[in-house]
């Protein structure tokens, strides 16, 4: 078996025929994995198995376009490997033509430095978030040198709700459709996105803290989750004794407690769940583990980097 890893840069190296496709750049919560002082992980020893913070991107070959959903801590390594998929177009800068914020948690916005003077030093890479988002980052250092240096652009974006549908259009080869969902809010509000491109659907919820909490549009879950042909679901948890703790303090959706939830899915609907954003602890992070042969066995997927979707096939 490849290494994950190896496994992705061997991915990336390959040529595609497919003319937009979606890239998966890492499937880890916010700190990935090996975490800071968590000695005994096995990624300290065998760096395949390391775990980058989740991120996805959506790339037009034909037109040069690439768009990025999260600005991981991992950013540096996630955009290499997007440029051995998809080289960058000429003259535009890190190749990037939106990045997609869903909230002000570190492993979804912090590679943002990254773009900054004492790096990339960016010029207008343009940035769409919340309004809370994007008032957080233009309102505070040291994210509001990167808007006053002309590092980054926000564009605020109108979440979606029962009394209306904001959808943003972009080069009119794609449509993002923001939703606020419930989280824990300290400095932003929290998106979700639904994502239409090249007649397929995309549903990204990386991070939330119950999906019970959350009715779409008025609708239980249950409701629209069939819609969409990739569904990119939380699962920080494989379940409730993954921690020595109390773990009813700490949302998130567990991965067993989903794969039940939508069980009655026909088979062809559960495979387009992916779970991703999972945590360090969770063993759906090893290929190998009974974990990830449950998901498998019961008609799910795991969610991994280097994963490549066709959307014109």
């Amino acid at each position: 078996m490849i290494a994950p890893l190896a496994a992705a840069l061997l991915f990336a190296s390959q040529p595609t025929p497919c003319a937009i496709e979606l890239v998966v750049l890492g499937a880890g919560q916010d700190a990935g994995a090996p975490q800071i002082a968590n000695n005994n992980d096995p990624a300290w020893a065998d760096p395949e198995r390391r775990l980058l913070a989740t991120s996805i991107a959506f790339v037009d070959h034909e037109r040069g376009l690439r768009y990025l959903f999260e600005a991981t801590p991992d950013i540096r390594e996630q955009l290499h490997l997007l440029d051995q998929i998809a080289p960058p177009a000429e003259g535009k800068d890190l190749g990037l033509d939106m990045v997609f914020l869903t909230h002000a948690h570190i492993g979804h916005y912090a590679g943002l430095m990254f773009f900054g003077f004492e790096s990339a030093n960016a010029r207008g890479i343009k940035v769409a978030a919340l309004p809370r988002m994007a008032d957080y980052l233009a309102s505070n250092g040291p994210w509001s040198q990167l808007v006053t240096f002309g590092n980054i652009e926000l564009h605020p974006i109108e979440p979606s709700s029962d009394d209306g549908i904001n959808a943003y259009s972009y080069d009119e080869a794609m449509i993002v459709v923001p939703w606020q969902v419930p989280h824990r809010d300290e400095f932003s509000e929290t998106a979700a996105y639904t994502i239409s491109i090249a007649g397929k659907s995309i549903l990204f919820v990386p991070d939330v803290d119950s999906l019970d909490e959350w009715d779409k549009g008025g609708k239980p879950v249950e409701q629209w989750i069939d819609f969409y042909d990739y569904k990119f679901i939380d699962s920080t948890f494989f379940d409730d004794n993954e921690l020595d703790r109390d773990m009813s303090a700490i949302p998130h959706p567990r991965t067993k407690g989903t794969m039940k939830r939508f069980g009655h899915l026909s088979p062809e609907q559960r495979a387009k769940v992916h779970f991703i954003h999972y945590n360090h602890s969770n063993p759906i992070r090893f290929p190998d583990s009974p974990e990830t042969k449950m998901v498998k066995k019961d008609g799910f997927n795991v969610a991994r980097r280097g994963d490549r979707h066709c959307l014109t096939e």
